[in-house]
């Protein structure tokens, strides 16, 4: 300092602080060769709080107040320097300005993805982040603690500690909880709140509080959710026949103008509503072939009944009806002759299979001997 600081220090008779900034945690009231006039006027604003060290110990602690600098208000000051009834001359304390206010909107989120396991996707990473809040709750620790020697103390100097602490321990949370993925997003009030409970014993190791935890998000890597997107947008569109031919009609008065006009469009038609079916079939939906049918094209022939028939001790067939009828006619087979088709649950006799019975009553009797 230079000697317009030496005068003004002996002219400082008000020790005060007043805090432009947003991140200040703790400011060291500067003055040459850090003497006090024995009487000063000290102010301590609301959220605020005063602590002189002595020697690089813990003295008195101010809470929000005007004072004045005397035995009766420093009385740990008093006993560490042992001073005498009447003292009034100037003495060597250094004043640390303490912010008490809330410091908020301080960020933490997950470097790496946290791997955990699903029981809908199984392995799965997960990448957090939010927000918290926090406060110094005791000064003379924070300043043993955290601060030491530093005359100006922003909170960004101890976010990075802390930050670690929060990301760990919430990594730790969500392994043990095992709440579902697509869950979490209505469990996030809980996590927080229960992280905050947490870590609370481990800030207050600095002399500082964890007054608020938020979990802002919880998200999976892109390639996963975009699977997600695409499997919530088929739940969105339901029967897939129905909106390819929605589609398809909306379609036709631009495919009109093209060069293949119509033509062009009924075979785009064709293409688009058969998919549609084949889809609608793999998603376990019930297809209609002739409503997906383009006008003049038949529908696919029905597939014949083949059945199997137990003749001479030995399986036989298959024969559709038709020869199922001509074996009747030759004998082969019989009303007790046991037969099977695609759907039965074991061999039944031919007799008691309706469609096979009728087929006994259009062939002629046998000859007479």
């Amino acid at each position: 300092m230079g000697l317009w600081d030496k005068i003004k220090g002996e002219l400082i008779d008000i020790i005060e602080w007043t805090d432009d900034s947003n991140d200040t945690m703790v400011y060291r009231f500067e003055r040459y060769n850090n003497e006090i006039k024995y009487g000063a006027k000290l102010t301590v604003r609301e959220g605020q709080e005063a602590v002189f060290v002595n020697e690089g110990k813990l003295a008195d602690v101010f809470k929000p107040g005007m004072y004045s600098l005397t035995t009766e208000n420093l009385p740990v000051l008093t006993t560490i320097l042992n001073w005498h009834h009447g003292f009034s001359s100037p003495f060597k304390a250094e004043v640390y300005f303490v912010s008490t206010r809330r410091f908020k909107d301080l960020k933490w989120g997950t470097k790496n993805p946290i791997m955990m396991r699903d029981a809908e996707f199984g392995p799965v990473r997960l990448r957090a982040f939010g927000t918290y809040e926090l406060k110094v709750k005791e000064s003379g620790k924070f300043i043993k603690e955290v601060v030491g020697t530093d005359g100006h103390f922003t909170a960004e100097e101890i976010t990075e500690q802390l930050r670690n602490i929060v990301v760990t321990r919430f990594t730790d949370k969500l392994g043990e909880c095992k709440i579902p993925v697509l869950d979490m997003a209505g469990n996030v009030n809980e996590l927080g709140e229960f992280i905050r409970e947490r870590i609370a014993p481990e800030f207050g190791e600095y002399g500082l509080e964890l007054t608020r935890m938020l979990v802002e998000n919880i998200s999976l890597p892109p390639a996963v959710e975009e699977a997600l997107d695409k499997r919530s947008q088929m739940g969105v569109l339901g029967n897939l026949q129905a909106y390819a031919q929605f589609q398809t009609a909306n379609a036709i008065p631009d495919a009109a103008k093209n060069p293949g006009g119509l033509a062009g469009a009924g075979a785009g038609l064709g293409l688009g509503i058969g998919m549609a079916g084949a889809m609608s079939n793999a998603m376990g939906q019930t297809f209609n072939p002739h409503a997906a049918t383009v006008q003049g094209s038949p529908p696919p022939l029905p597939t014949a009944t083949q059945y199997f028939a137990g003749i001479g001790g030995k399986q036989a067939g298959p024969f559709d009806l038709d020869a199922l009828k001509v074996q009747i006619q030759s004998g082969a087979i019989k009303r007790d002759t046991l037969v099977w088709k695609q759907g039965m649950a074991q061999w039944v006799k031919a007799g008691d299979v309706q469609e096979v019975a009728a087929l006994f009553g259009a062939a002629p009797p046998p000859l007479p001997q």
